[in-house]
């Protein structure tokens, strides 16, 4: 057979990812405040686009009558059981520019104590806000912010706020450089303060032992000390520390706690950790309540001082789903619009660019092109809100139970379920829910969190979710008594006798992942605390 190069037609299928359709996949795993940010990049290229504003309200595709935009609402029947009904849905309607027509509040807590205490779980969606450091930065001159226009006389209205905008938090090392000019006087204590400063770690503990620091800088080890000792005495209270057992004492004898009975509690602090209270009462010779109370004076001290300065700002969790109650029992299930971008197409202003260019074709062109985008922008908006309330409709329906009644009723939930319930691919599900949150009497959680894996069921039932696995798990061990810890294997034949067929590697499994210590340790704990 010759190998000669030829010219062949050939027919066939393959997915062509176009631009547009790139960016509407984009869309849809965006959260509301990313989506913010890419709106407003897309608002800076195109001139075309322009953000909705109130006054443009009347301007807008008013949704039809009878219909209410980015809403579902459906009721349930519980009469086979807590589970939705497969009632009507009603069909989200509304141009994409209209996408916030209102401002909503989120739904009140519920009464009572929540049932969760997970860590993806918020109880509250409010989150304070955290401390900015002022503009006068210690370690900083003041000519670092001083603005231009404090330079050349009078200024323009506003232009003065730019240099509170410049502010940034104090690092450790400038703090403790700030209190170590203030108290080293001679050059060369500062001298050796600076170094030892610098071979403080992000949680406050020195990296380097006395011996090493004297002799790379020439002196005396009884001088490294002395400024060693100087700077112990600095805040945050236990910085500088060699060791947990000499930031624990920094600490306690800020608070007037330290005295031999505590001194000896910390020089057996290993048998703390191991839980051996017994050995401990032992060595330190007291008591059970008097160890209680220096258990308290321990735990109210902070072992890593240093770590108050290297926390990065709490960004509040913005839910992007309401999910509220109907006073005829069922559900009401909204977007939140009140942080959705709105946008508009001037089609005024293409029509008087395009008519003033009539014969210049590149700017025709452009302008088309910038046309065509805003379009599509404006129809993936909407596309996006659909698809969001579409699959939060349908996580409804399926965990309406655990709504009403809770963790315990979880039911079991995968991508695949959903997905042939609304018709669309798992990919697509697997993107709206990610990084979304919504809103719910019981907390806002992760859409996420509603997806759980299935635990057969001992009696031939219907499956359990291993998340309400897991909180029964949680219950059983928080009502053992002192002299009742169940271990692994006891926790399995309880969860048998109500109808959980699961194995004891995996009951291990749930209670190491909610940091929960195995029988022996709850029992030491729990004989110790009698």
């Amino acid at each position: 057979m010759a190998l000669n190069p030829r010219i062949e037609l050939r027919q066939g299928q393959s997915l062509v990812m176009t631009p547009q359709l790139q960016q509407a996949i984009k869309l849809l795993q965006l959260n509301n405040l990313e989506l913010a940010d890419y709106v407003e990049q897309e608002l800076e290229k195109n001139p075309l686009l322009d953000e909705a504003r109130d006054d443009d309200q009347p301007g807008l595709i008013e949704p039809t009558e009878g219909e209410t935009p980015h809403k579902e609402e459906f009721d349930i029947d519980f009469a086979d059981g807590p589970h939705a009904s497969d009632g009507a849905e009603g069909e989200a309607v509304g141009d994409a520019s209209t996408l916030s027509l209102s401002e909503e509040n989120a739904p009140p807590a519920p009464d009572g104590d929540m049932d969760t205490d997970y860590d993806n779980v918020y109880a509250d969606q409010s989150v304070a806000d955290a401390p900015v450091a002022d503009a006068e930065t210690p370690g900083m001159s003041s000519s670092d912010w001083q603005s231009t226009s404090s330079q050349g006389g009078g200024s323009f209205e506003g232009e003065g706020e730019l240099e509170g905008s410049l502010t940034r938090a104090e690092t450790l090392v400038e703090h403790l450089t700030n209190q170590m000019v203030v108290a080293l006087k001679h050059q060369t204590d500062r001298l050796i303060g600076a170094y030892l400063i610098d071979l403080v770690d992000e949680s406050g503990y020195l990296t380097e032992s006395l011996e090493s620091v004297a002799d790379r800088l020439g002196v005396d080890i009884e001088d490294v000390e002395a400024v060693l000792g100087v700077l112990q005495t600095f805040d945050p209270v236990g910085v500088c520390a060699r060791d947990l057992r000499e930031c624990l004492r920094l600490q306690l004898a800020e608070k007037d706690r330290l005295d031999p009975v505590m001194e000896r509690f910390l020089d057996n602090i290993d048998l703390f950790a191991k839980r051996d209270m017994a050995k401990l009462m032992k060595a330190c010779q007291i008591e059970q309540d008097d160890l209680s109370c220096l258990i308290d004076d321990i735990r109210n001290c902070n072992p890593k001082p240093g770590n108050v300065f290297g926390e990065e700002p709490v960004t509040p969790v913005v839910p992007d789903i309401f999910i509220r109650p109907k006073s005829d029992g069922g559900w009401s299930i909204e977007l939140n619009t009140a942080t959705l971008p709105r946008v508009l197409v001037n089609k005024q202003y293409y029509t008087e660019v395009i008519a003033a260019s009539a014969k210049d074709t590149e700017a025709k062109t452009y302008l088309s092109d910038c046309l065509a985008d805003a379009n599509w922008l404006v129809k993936s908006l909407d596309q996006r809100a659909r698809t969001i309330l579409k699959v939060a409709t349908e996580i409804v329906r399926q965990q309406d139970a655990f709504l009403v009644y809770g963790v315990s009723h979880l039911r079991p939930l995968n991508l695949k379920m959903v997905a042939d319930a609304i018709s669309m691919h798992e990919s697509t599900v697997s993107r709206v829910t990610s990084n979304k949150y919504m809103a719910t009497p019981r907390g806002i959680f992760e859409l996420k969190y509603f997806f759980t894996s299935s635990i057969a069921s001992a009696t031939g039932g219907d499956a359990h979710s291993a998340e309400a696995v897991r909180h029964r798990i949680k219950n059983l061990i928080d009502a053992e008594a002192v002299d009742a810890v169940l271990s692994d294997d006891a926790i399995v034949e309880q969860l048998r006798a109500n109808g959980i067929e699961i194995a004891r590697r995996t009951v291990a499994k749930y209670r190491e992942a909610m940091q929960i210590p195995s029988s022996v340790q709850r029992r030491r704990e729990k004989r110790a605390m009698v």
